[in-house]
């Protein structure tokens, strides 16, 4: 028995049923997962550059005969709907498990969206484990029922299954042998001719499903005090387990499609019907279409945001147990860029410009905060360049601020030369920043096609991103320094005010890539108190609060310089060399 988190779990389970192949684009709460799988005995497994791609490269290992893991968090789910809602049509030859990490309380996504409605609306069947035991049982039935039924599984967890340790008890690997590719149009080549049939398969795969659901061992029944009865499912079991431990529970494994004759008699039994769910209206709407009468709870449930054991006796009518509260007095500890990030000068500068930039999914995303208050959108991956346009179009006749675009290198890969290809296209305008710190920086620092790092360290190729750049049509592209604050000035001064579209590619490694220290910065008795090293927003820099004199926490400098650059005074000098 070992101690797993729900990531690391799902990746032991495919690897236990035999996959080889995994695919994925990192992004938390699922990151860990093809990480791990990545390290198993035997597998194949790579960085896609972004979720649409690797379920296409999944679909087509599965084809192909292999058992496949392709990993995502939701929002990847929004980017790989295209190829799974067909894949729901050609379905599969070895088996495909797709993991939808959901993130209800948004610790690290920009929305809150409940990946159960994609299993609904493709007709694809889910699973829910509520820890990591269930990670890897599910995991590893998934690829059976994939291949029973001819169609890929989700695997979907919330970030308290993905990042939770739990016991597990690990299984020995299954002597998996690949299927055999038969080519067969009629299956795989989805013109309408095709399609339409496939659609019937489709149908009857999920009357047979709806069957199979009804007996399957991964729903699970606790029954105990009839007053109350609760359905949930996944991570919400277990706060459901500590709020009202003396409830009957219908624990789905299964959530679509849903076990209606099974879900029936369990209501029948219990006095009271409750469904208990996180942000999401999924569960409770899918009951009551089965004809089931659900209960509303005294006080509702949060619409947003995680679920608690306090919060579900809350909406009972139940006391709270006692607890500690934390003292009122705690200074908030917002997100900030590291110190010394490559990022943090590019931000100042654009807020000096009073530019209006339009921002991205990523550590910049920080970018927006004070003191650099520099980013004013950001909606999705490579939505940077795209929005850019779009305030171009409107505001390219008006004497309007500089709009500029920024995005880092794996999001550029991912999806913003897309948006760069049809700027360029229509002859737009603007100046697009691409932050190269060499890595994904925010998901753990993974490779890219622009590190030319791969996931299992094989022998790739680094992609120019000049040339990338270069060959789409841009003629105005500049390499620059972002730990030169002249420069940076300069070429943005510069390239805002062209008519025609730039991209400057702001280049240098990550910190926490090399962690390398140089001697640390210090104050001099000369500071004059201005303020302006504290609107960089670097950790290590802080001001007293009654005389407002600057000073440098040596353990968290690493002897950038960006702040000596700001110094008017001359007041911020490398450790040791002031006279």
């Amino acid at each position: 028995m070992e101690l797993l988190s729900g990531n690391e779990a799902i990746a032991r389970g495919a690897w236990e049923a035999g996959a080889t192949v995994g695919v994925a684009y990192p992004g938390t709460p699922s990151t860990e997962t093809m990480e791990q799988f990545a390290t198993m005995e035997g597998v194949y497994a790579e960085w896609c550059v972004n979720e649409k791609v690797a379920v296409e490269v999944g679909i087509g290992a599965s084809a192909a005969g292999a058992r496949v893991l392709a990993t995502m968090k939701h929002v990847g789910v929004n980017v790989a709907a295209d190829p799974l809602f067909t894949a729901a049509y050609t379905g599969v030859n070895g088996g495909l498990v797709v993991l939808a990490a959901d993130d209800p309380g948004m610790y690290s996504s920009q929305n809150e969206q409940d990946s159960h409605f994609y299993a609904k609306a493709a007709a694809i069947p889910m699973l829910d484990p509520a820890d990591s035991q269930e990670a890897l049982e599910f995991t590893r039935a998934a690829y059976d029922v994939s291949e029973e039924f001819d169609v890929p599984v989700f695997i979907r967890s919330s970030v308290r299954v993905s990042h939770t340790k739990t016991p597990v008890t690990l299984g020995e690997k299954n002597l998996y042998t690949p299927k055999e590719y038969k080519k067969d149009p009629s299956k795989w080549v989805m013109m309408p001719a095709f399609a339409k049939p496939r659609r019937k398969v489709q149908l009857e795969r999920l009357s047979r499903l709806k069957e199979w659901v009804e007996t399957c061992p991964f729903n699970k029944v606790f029954l105990q005090d009839t007053k109350i009865g609760v359905v949930c499912a996944g991570a919400v079991y277990q706060h459901v387990s500590e709020a009202l431990p003396n409830a009957s529970v219908f624990k789905l494994g299964v959530t679509y499609p849903l076990p209606k004759e099974a879900l029936k008699s369990f209501a029948s039994q219990v006095d009271t019907l409750f469904v208990v769910e996180e942000a999401s209206n999924y569960l409770s709407d899918s009951v009551k279409a089965l004809g089931i009468d659900v209960a509303d709870f005294s006080l509702p449930l949060p619409r947003d945001g995680e679920l608690s054991p306090g919060l579900i006796r809350t909406a009972f009518g139940l006391p709270q147990p006692e607890s500690f509260d934390a003292q009122n007095d705690v200074p908030g500890r917002p997100p900030a860029l590291c110190p010394g990030c490559p990022h943090r000068v590019v931000f100042k500068e654009l807020s000096r410009l009073k530019a209006i930039v339009t921002g991205d999914i990523g550590c910049y995303t920080l970018g927006a905060l004070p003191p650099l208050s520099a980013m004013h959108t950001c909606v999705d991956m490579g939505a940077s360049v795209s929005m850019a346009h779009g305030f171009e179009l409107v505001l390219k006749n008006t004497d309007h601020a500089p709009v500029v675009a920024v995005i880092g290198d794996s999001t550029f890969a991912h999806s913003g030369l897309s948006s760069l290809i049809s700027t360029v296209y229509n002859k737009g305008t603007g100046t697009v920043c691409v932050l190269d710190n060499r890595t994904t920086a925010m998901t753990g620092r993974q490779g890219n096609p622009f590190n030319g790092e791969t996931l299992q360290k094989r022998p790739s190729r680094e992609l120019d991103l000049e040339g990338v750049v270069r060959a789409l049509g841009v003629e105005d592209v500049r390499t620059v320094d972002p730990y030169d604050v002249q420069a940076v000035r300069e070429n943005l001064k510069s390239a805002t005010s062209s008519e025609d579209l730039s991209v400057l590619v702001f280049r240098r490694p990550c910190v926490l890539l090399e962690r390398v220290r140089n001697t640390p910065f210090v104050v001099t008795p000369d500071c004059r108190a201005c303020g302006v090293c504290a609107t960089l927003g670097c950790p290590a820099i802080s001001k007293d609060r009654e005389t407002g004199i600057a000073s440098i926490d040596s353990s968290l400098c690493i002897g950038c310089g960006q702040c000596a650059q700001y110094c008017s005074f001359n007041a911020i000098c490398e450790g040791g060399s002031h006279a």
